[in-house]
């Protein structure tokens, strides 16, 4: 009866173990490695849009021709998508390689605490990230509200009838890494999850 007691104690606290480290990311989930691919898929893509868009149109005012160009880099909105959509895919890919280093460290001489920095590490570069794709969006999303509609309080002329296929391309760049942003909030979400089951299986 003492033995199987002493048994039933030490399966319960082998469970416990394996608990904690699939709690802490000693093996992590597959949905985790997939919101980080997809965070670094849509920021590359983001980034190649805004890289490459232009467009030039001869517009006509006051009986004189002449040609216009809107490109991103005339635009400091633009311009702070652009290097915060590079930025986090660099960070992301970056990552990638940086937890499955440690993942295999992990494995090979059984170095939890390591781990555990980088992933601490990760997470707090995750919600840095965050923050600074939503704040590119909001910056690019005012920009674009004024190139669609124009303010008339203030005598600005909106230039998306003029340029819509820029315009178009440019939607389509924010919508990327307005998805990003939120890929990257997942991925807090998801470390903010593993501490709170960790904290309460402890």
């Amino acid at each position: 009866m003492g033995s199987s007691g002493v048994e039933g104690g030490g399966l319960q606290s082998n469970v416990k173990v394996v608990e904690r480290a699939i709690l802490m990311g000693t093996t992590r989930r597959p949905c985790e490695v997939v919101v980080r691919l997809l965070g670094l898929f849509l920021t590359l893509v983001a980034t190649i849009i805004v890289g490459v868009d232009k467009e030039t149109k001869i517009i006509s005012y006051a009986g004189i021709d002449f040609k216009a160009t809107a490109k991103w880099e005339y635009l400091s909105a633009t311009v702070f998508l652009l290097v915060s959509n590079a930025i986090a895919c660099s960070y992301a890919a970056a990552s990638l390689v940086m937890l499955e280093m440690a993942k295999r460290r992990r494995n090979d001489n059984n170095d939890v605490l390591s781990t555990s920095v980088v992933e601490f590490g990760v997470t707090v570069m995750d919600l840095v990230m965050m923050g600074l794709l939503f704040s590119a969006n909001g910056a690019a999303a005012a920009v674009g509200v004024i190139a669609q509609n124009g303010n008339s309080h203030i005598q600005w002329m909106k230039v998306c009838n003029v340029f819509d296929a820029y315009c178009r391309h440019m939607t389509a760049a924010f919508l990327l890494s307005f998805f990003a942003s939120v890929s990257f909030l997942f991925m807090v979400l998801f470390s903010l999850v593993k501490l709170h089951y960790y904290k309460f299986s402890t």
